[in-house]
């Protein structure tokens, strides 16, 4: 009974490990419908935003586009991931999307193709963002638009930022800048 009770808890623990994986796991694809494997990533910190067009909170592509000019390069990129999972706040195509983004915040970092971020069609990648068995970090769904992932340079998630929090935050920036 002991060493059947010990296989379990082995298996168990190697099953739970084999689902932690890393951000470079996954290919997205971009708004142009483009792949991007998330691996042409690794060495930089990447800031992951669920977007929308037609929220209160949709005056941050602002300030990421300004965070982003600040501190991209080698180092930092943001990716933004339109989704409609919130009242409806991003009902465009990507195309709507990609010129919306353009023409009024003159959006640079990267827009990847819209996904949804929970729910039963959640995208493979938000479920891996979320699931503290999947990520090895935490538990934490998506609360509204512009919640913000933080994954560092080897493609682990490292915390997480609530929608309200600007992109400019002290949390954001610290860990950006290594302070």
């Amino acid at each position: 009974m002991k060493n059947i009770l010990f296989y379990i808890l082995i298996v168990s623990a190697l099953n739970v490990t084999a689902q932690q994986g890393s951000f470079y796991d996954f290919t997205v694809k971009t708004i142009d419908g483009v792949d991007f494997p998330l691996s042409s990533l690794k060495g930089k910190k990447v800031l992951v935003v669920n977007t929308a067009s037609k929220c209160g909170l949709t005056p941050q592509y602002e300030g990421l586009e300004a965070l982003y000019k600040k501190y991209s390069g080698d180092k930092f990129v943001i990716i933004g991931f339109p989704a409609n999972n919130f009242l409806s706040q991003e009902p465009g195509t990507n195309n709507e999307i990609k010129e919306f983004c353009a023409k009024n915040y003159g959006v640079t970092f990267p827009i990847m193709e819209k996904i949804s971020v929970k729910g039963d069609d959640i995208h493979p990648l938000y479920k891996w963002l979320t699931e503290k068995v999947n990520n090895g970090v935490l538990d934490e769904t998506v609360k509204w638009n512009f919640q913000k992932f933080m994954i560092d340079e080897n493609g682990k998630l490292v915390d997480v930022v609530m929608p309200k929090e600007k992109p400019d935050c002290d949390k954001i920036v610290n860990w950006i800048t290594g302070k």
